[in-house]
């Protein structure tokens, strides 16, 4: 296992504010499995596994597209009898033999590069896909059900507040095909307070903030990938605006503690921001990554046909509800991106394969 995704498990592991005894002989599916935020999630509870810390292990279904993806990113846990993968795409309903006691759905887009070359798809994992597990939620009686959200429900409200509450909303354009994700995001989390009012089901959602940690894919299309590709390709990292907008990131494990919090002790259809509280520019989160990288030969520039930052100079999502829960994050920026780059270099990540 790679020093730092083990660091990683034992760090979340540690936070005693989470009864990780609650997972003890209980069944956890995962929708999306293999994805960046879930595979954590996955990671962890296979972890307490192979760590022996619960009197009886932990049985995880992962829901994933694809077999053979999916055994490669979970190949130091193939070992264990109790993960199971399930593939499919959640078109259709969802057959798990046993007791299910709590069910993630994080399956989907999450890549800016795909809500416009596959706008329809991205649609259906946060509608007729939540549908189906909301279905076999009710028919197995979970515990609880924990919907991955996500801040751009909230619209175009982030230049008009410095600090956006999960109760304050601004326009989503339904004619721009951007907004394939925030709408069907919106009505994710509307059918889950629906089957929570209708059939009493426990629901709760998170809106994680950009969240960042080892096993990204460094061509997302998200900004800081593409500052850590560049100085693991040795390269100048490039600014395509002033580098002025302002944005909250917050590392992998605290994120991972904040989804694991809600779950177990978040209220029935409620929605949680899972944020940093602090902002930093773009232009900074450049300059940090380039010194932590310890490349001194590259720098930071500006393309010469620079344009503006982008439309919401602010990007703060409210975390104070959360914290009620008994979370706070803990990881600052240097320190989680000297784990990235560190673990990017340990796996010898070649960016043509």
């Amino acid at each position: 296992m790679n020093p730092i995704i083990e660091s990683d498990f034992s760090s979340i592991l540690a936070d005693n504010s989470i009864s990780w005894s609650e997972f003890a002989g209980r069944t956890v599916v995962i929708s999306g499995a293999a994805g960046f935020l879930p595979f954590y999630m996955a990671g962890t509870l296979l972890f307490l596994n192979k760590t022996q810390k619960l009197n009886k292990p932990v049985r995880v279904i992962a829901l994933v597209r694809n077999l053979e993806k999916a055994h490669k990113k979970f190949h130091d846990f193939l070992d264990d009898k109790n993960l199971i993968f399930v593939k499919s795409d959640l078109s259709s309903p969802i057959t798990i033999d046993g007791d299910v006691d709590y069910i993630v759905h994080a399956a989907g887009h999450a890549s800016p590069k795909l809500f416009f070359t596959d706008p329809v798809g991205t649609i259906k994992a946060n509608t007729a896909g939540i549908i189906h597990l909301l279905d076999l939620a009710v028919k197995k009686k979970v515990k609880s059900f924990l919907y991955f959200s996500t801040g751009e429900v909230n619209g175009n409200i982030f230049d008009a507040l410095d600090n956006v509450t999960e109760n304050d909303y601004g326009v989503v354009d339904p004619l721009a095909v951007r907004s394939c994700y925030a709408e069907s995001k919106r009505m994710g989390e509307n059918l889950c307070v629906a089957y929570a009012h209708q059939y009493g089901l426990n629901t709760k959602i998170v809106r994680p903030s950009h969240t960042y940690g080892p096993g990204f894919a460094l061509d997302d299309g998200r900004v800081f990938a593409a500052f850590v590709s560049d100085v693991l390709t040795d390269k100048d990292i490039v600014l395509k605006s002033d580098g002025k907008a302002n944005r909250c990131f917050l590392y992998l494990t605290d994120a991972t503690r904040g989804y694991f919090t809600v779950l177990l002790k978040g209220t029935s259809a409620n929605a949680y921001n899972v944020s940093n509280d602090y902002e930093i520019p773009i232009l900074e989160l450049a300059q940090l990554i380039l010194e932590v990288s310890g490349k001194k030969n590259l720098k930071v520039c500006f393309d010469v046909a620079i344009s503006p930052s982008a439309t919401n100079k602010h990007a703060r999502m409210d975390n104070s509800k959360l914290k009620a829960l008994g979370w706070k994050p803990t990881i600052k920026e240097r320190e989680g991106f000297a784990r990235v780059i560190s673990y990017f270099q340990k796996e010898n990540y070649d960016l043509a394969r």
